[in-house]
């Protein structure tokens, strides 16, 4: 019970964290569009939130390792707080330059944050699920999973719907007040023991000396890479220049990230389904080349003169189902790979490489879509995909779950 308890305290922590990082994304690209911000200016405006994203991850996990998984999860929420705060005192009279200086540190802020509370929620997973039973790991791990994301798709449309109706400041006090309440009223409740390791850990163990850990880490940076690299500023910029309205971009990518989020949730049931009934690392090889098909499926619509917006419902739709697979088997792989002695330390460095990713593709969305248009910003998701279905070549053939709750290791 104390398992299940623990459990639902770090998922609502976690789950009211998401909601305002998703706002604060759709916030951020959708004011600055509209003071006139490059798409180059814009994408800069997050390096920071994904380069600090990196940092965090590597050290957080050495941090949680030695003092547990409530001080990394909390100050992730604090930070957070912090860090709307901040954007909420930007002046619109400031000269651009410092603005863009001003917002990127903020959004270090929030990138630190975000990482540090989805590390320590993806390792208490862990931690919680008794020994044995991979079968239920792999489902909460996707419940997880997909109920954040789902609550991110929440947010974008919460983003927009709060910039259209308190304004820019208004939403960034508004959300920081909420994620004060959230963190007042679960920081008691968590155990302070949670996630902390029973040695003492070296510094020297921040990199995983796992191969298995290694490989799956290098897929997952361009995995995400692939996703960003058109999501991030071509997604939202392409829409508003086909004549949607804010709200509209902010409503139309909530409700992917919401579908993409169900989907993934029920991944174990999805497979199942369909006879593909072993996660292991295989499968993350075999998703990946089909994940492939669907940029360069869009590119051949829009080259076709097919109707842009029919064509990325319809294309959207598509990557949402099969990302969500790809996503699911790999958040599902780095805990099979590792041991719950070692699992902050493990999941920090998977999710170093995660943020990574979110950084590339972050950088080229904005320099592709600047030079090559949201065509371009396509072309480099297709790239970026054959490359992380190339490294999932080299995933060990064991460390299959059996869907249907028995664990078998394939040879």
């Amino acid at each position: 019970m104390n398992g299940i308890r623990s459990y639902a305290l770090v998922t609502g922590a976690y789950w009211g964290f998401t909601l305002t990082d998703g706002a604060l994304r759709m916030l951020v690209v959708l004011h600055f569009y509209k003071l006139g911000y490059s798409g180059i200016a814009i994408a800069f405006l997050f390096l920071f939130y994904e380069f600090f994203g990196i940092v965090t991850n590597l050290l957080g996990g050495w941090i949680a390792s030695r003092s547990g998984l409530k001080t990394t999860l909390y100050g992730g929420l604090a930070l957070q707080i912090v860090a709307l705060l901040m954007l909420a005192l930007l002046q619109p009279s400031w000269a651009r330059t410092l603005s863009v200086a001003y917002v990127m540190a903020a959004q270090a802020l929030s990138g630190i944050a975000k990482d540090l509370t989805k590390m320590s929620a993806k390792s208490a997973i862990k931690v919680v699920v008794p020994d044995d039973t991979e079968g239920t790991l792999f489902k909460w791990v996707s419940r997880l999973t997909g109920s954040k994301n789902a609550l991110k798709g929440a947010g974008f449309f919460l983003g927009g719907v709060l910039l259209s109706t308190l304004g820019f400041i208004g939403a960034l006090v508004a959300m920081a007040g909420g994620l004060v309440a959230v963190l007042f009223g679960t920081v008691f409740a968590l155990p302070a023991e949670i996630g902390r390791s029973k040695k003492k850990v070296k510094f020297t163990a921040l990199f995983s000396k796992s191969p298995a850990i290694n490989w799956l880490s290098a897929a997952r940076l361009f995995l995400f890479g692939a996703r960003d690299v058109w999501f991030v500023v071509g997604l939202p910029v392409f829409l508003s220049q086909l004549g949607w309205s804010f709200a509209g971009v902010g409503g139309f990518i909530a409700l992917w990230f919401v579908g993409y989020g169900i989907i993934q949730a029920f991944v174990p049931d999805i497979l199942r389904s369909i006879g593909r009934e072993k996660v292991d690392g295989p499968a993350a090889e075999h998703w990946a080349f089909i994940l492939l098909v669907v940029p360069l499926g869009l590119i051949a619509a829009l080259r076709a003169g097919f109707n842009p917006s029919v064509s990325l419902m319809i294309g959207l739709a598509a990557f949402a189902v099969v990302f969500a697979i790809n996503s699911a088997v790999h958040s599902y792989l780095v805990l099979a790979y590792t041991d719950e002695d070692s699992v902050a330390l493990n999941v920090g460095f998977y999710y170093m490489a995660n943020a990574g990713g979110r950084l590339l593709g972050t950088l080229l969305s904005g320099l592709i879509f600047q030079w090559a248009a949201f065509k371009g910003c396509l072309w480099g998701s297709a790239a970026m995909i054959l490359i992380a279905a190339v490294i999932s070549l080299k995933l060990p053939r064991g460390n299959a779950v059996e869907l249907g709750g028995a664990v078998e290791v394939a040879e």
